[in-house]
């Protein structure tokens, strides 16, 4: 390998990657998202296989690129897909309401809903069907007796700290449109690395290079990852 394609092939790297944690950065700071690295949305060899690449060449770019594409989606979708299918999430919140939405969906199974009145120092366990109910539906802790009870209004009591629930929630496997967006997106940052080239005057030859710095994603893929996007608030 030459200077000038290591030289070529790394800043490449270091544009795309770049833009993509820029974007990721706008992105989770507008949702208020904790930035926490997760599992990667495809690996290196279903995208070389999606891609029909066969050479090794360009392995260290998607290898990088994989795990920074994955959290820009991630955090624009607002939820992990992967990431607690095996590892517990554990989520905290007020109460006040009659229910809770569940901030990780599908849900696959609640560990536990715990209680606290001493601002979050010790929890009992609540009871599924007495005190609570998993509408999965709508992903929603419903507090009972909401349906069929006495009280209609039953809510989850006002406690700071008050309700702590551990639960798995994901895709035992990406459902392949968002995959596809995945490893388009993917693509992208490979053929793009964060520019965009126009001409500089019409009836001229000259290229100028603009650099993005726009948060938007490219149409056709941010319509498949809406689709996938969170709701709550």
């Amino acid at each position: 390998m030459g200077l000038r394609h290591y030289v070529g092939t790394n800043l490449t790297l270091i544009r795309a990657t770049a833009l993509i944690f820029y974007r990721y950065l706008v992105v989770s700071i507008k949702d208020n998202k904790e930035i926490n690295m997760g599992l990667p949305l495809v690996t290196l060899d279903e995208y070389k296989a999606y891609a029909g690449i066969s050479s090794t060449n360009q392995d260290t770019i998607i290898e990088a690129l994989i795990p920074s594409v994955s959290e820009l989606i991630k955090s624009y979708c607002r939820r992990s897909f992967l990431d607690y299918v095996d590892e517990a999430k554990v989520e905290y919140f007020n109460g006040g309401e009659a229910y809770y939405i569940l901030k990780e969906f599908p849900v696959k199974a609640i560990s536990a809903v715990e209680i606290s009145t001493d601002y979050g120092k010790t929890y009992t366990e609540l009871t599924e069907y007495s005190d609570y109910v998993l509408d999965l539906d709508s992903d929603k802790l419903i507090a009972l007796p909401y349906y069929g009870g006495t009280n209609k209004d039953a809510v989850f009591s006002k406690l700071i700290m008050g309700y702590k629930v551990t639960y798995y929630a994901g895709y035992e496997a990406l459902p392949e449109d968002l995959k596809i967006a995945v490893m388009d997106l993917i693509t992208y940052y490979m053929k793009n690395d964060g520019s965009v080239h126009s001409p500089k005057a019409p009836g001229t030859n000259s290229v100028q290079i603009e650099y993005i710095t726009s948060t938007a994603l490219p149409a056709h893929i941010a319509r498949i990852l809406n689709i996938y996007k969170a709701s709550w608030d």
